[in-house]
């Protein structure tokens, strides 16, 4: 037994060492990776030893032979896609959370890790304003979540109709109307296509990508039978939000299904000067975020919010003779498509407790200020053009022609200071900023903005 404590320490001790090193080189590393996956696998792969290796040794190896092709994701000056940092409690909690290898599926099973992840649950309730009760289930991420937000509404629409899914299927079914914006993402097509679903009904959307209620009026007004209405919080190039409160208040006067998309965007409810960008929504069916997102936390943690109970246990639940169930509150296997899964929401809890009800609000609307900064900064830039109203996190910026766009952009990628990626919104190329990370300063929008300027002025 000691030899086997020992083996531990020593890997685990090698893993310290080289996470305060990864840790440490963030504020000067250059933030993209100096190696393609083509050339890791070279060193990574080939025949596999025939012996054991110590765990120790292994570590080390796996550290340095990685570090060449990591990307400074951790680093304030990344903002690339939406990807957030990791708070100092989260990564420690998810560190304990594969020391203590709990499969979180059961509250007989693992009640400290499920009671630790329904504390958490409450928690998300109680500071997005969503109603207590809800069932909250922790994805892999956002895909996942809307995954059992839509199960759950599928579940729900059909059996208002008097269909019997789970006897019968959805061979046969009634067919089911799902109503999103234009500007949805695409993550929202995924989980359709997963659930049967199919391709959804498009409204169309104003200049900033938010669903017009009118254009939803009359698509609600066009056909008849269940409807599923998809809503979006925070849109992935402008952060623009669609008018939750008036689209769910007439998507429920056709008796529809409401699930909101808010990956990143409904942390907004958590600081009082954004929240009204979210206003309504306590009157939503079902809701998606990501914690590995706004909230910081490491990947993956995705989180689900269905106000009906019913639905979702009936939609993602299961028997068997060997689980040991809890009737009454249900398990958390009973949320999420999975019956085996790590304990994500410990992060979550961490993140939570260590931050308190005004440190939420605090980061929430310190992202959305360093947003505000740099679109300030790109806009003194010679040539440059900011495409969007910024209300949250993000910012897209162009430099006249598509060409220059993408040379601008490129350039700046080479330069290796900040790392802001490429995209395309409204048949323009632009440069796409999401401020997503805790860690970000003032100084990290200075350097950054600098950045842009030089790839623009070279």
């Amino acid at each position: 037994m000691t030899a086997r404590l020992d083996a531990y320490t020593a890997a685990l001790d090698r893993a310290v060492a080289h996470t305060r090193s990864w840790l440490a080189s963030m504020p000067d590393r250059p933030v993209p990776p100096r190696a393609t996956a083509d050339e890791l696998r070279a060193t990574l792969g080939g025949p596999l030893p025939d012996g054991p290796s110590d765990p120790a040794d292994v570590v080390d190896l796996l550290a340095a032979l990685a570090e060449p092709g990591l990307m400074a994701m951790p680093s304030g000056r990344f903002f690339g896609w939406v990807i957030g940092g990791t708070l100092p409690a989260a990564l420690a909690a998810d560190w304990l959370v594969s020391a203590w290898d709990q499969n979180t599926g059961m509250r007989y099973a693992t009640p400290g890790a499920v009671a630790v992840e329904e504390a958490a649950a409450d928690w998300i309730l109680d500071v997005l304003g969503l109603p207590a009760g809800a069932a909250v289930g922790f994805t892999t991420g956002a895909t996942m979540a809307h995954f059992v937000g839509l199960a759950a509404a599928r579940q729900h629409v059909l059996s208002a109709v008097g269909w019997d899914l789970d006897r019968l299927g959805l061979s046969g079914s009634p067919r089911i109307r799902v109503l999103v914006g234009r500007e949805r993402h695409e993550t929202v097509d995924v989980a359709l296509r997963y659930l049967g679903l199919g391709t959804p009904e498009v409204v169309s959307c104003d200049g900033q990508g938010r669903i017009r209620p009118d254009a939803l009026g009359d698509a609600l007004a066009a056909g008849a039978g269940p409807v599923i209405v998809c809503l979006q919080a925070g849109n992935v190039h402008s952060g623009a939000f669609d008018p939750v409160g008036a689209a769910t208040e007439l998507a429920h006067a056709h008796g529809a299904w409401v699930h909101v998309d808010g990956a990143f965007g409904l942390w907004a409810a958590a600081a009082p000067g954004l929240a009204h960008l979210v206003e309504g929504r306590s009157d939503v069916d079902s809701w998606t975020t990501d914690a590995h997102k706004t909230l910081n936390v490491p990947y993956d943690c995705g989180i689900a919010v269905v106000t009906r109970r019913q639905p979702v246990r009936a939609a993602l639940g299961m028997r068997a003779s060997y689980l040991v169930q809890d009737e009454g509150v249900g398990d958390p296997f009973e949320r999420v498509p999975e019956l085996s899964r790590r304990a994500r929401g410990v992060p979550v809890w961490a993140a939570l407790r260590s931050l308190g009800r005004a440190g939420v609000a605090d980061l929430v609307a310190g992202l959305a200020g360093h947003a505000r900064a740099i679109a300030a900064g790109i806009a003194t830039v010679p040539g440059a053009e900011i495409l969007n109203d910024v209300v949250f996190t993000q910012v897209c910026a162009a430099f006249g022609s598509d060409e220059r766009t993408r040379e601008v952009t490129a350039r700046l990628l080479a330069d290796g200071v900040t790392w802001m990626s490429g995209s395309r919104w409204h048949d323009r190329d632009v440069l796409r900023v999401s401020v997503s990370n805790w860690s970000t300063d003032a100084a990290d929008v200075a350097t950054a903005v600098d950045a842009v300027r030089r790839a623009a002025g070279a």
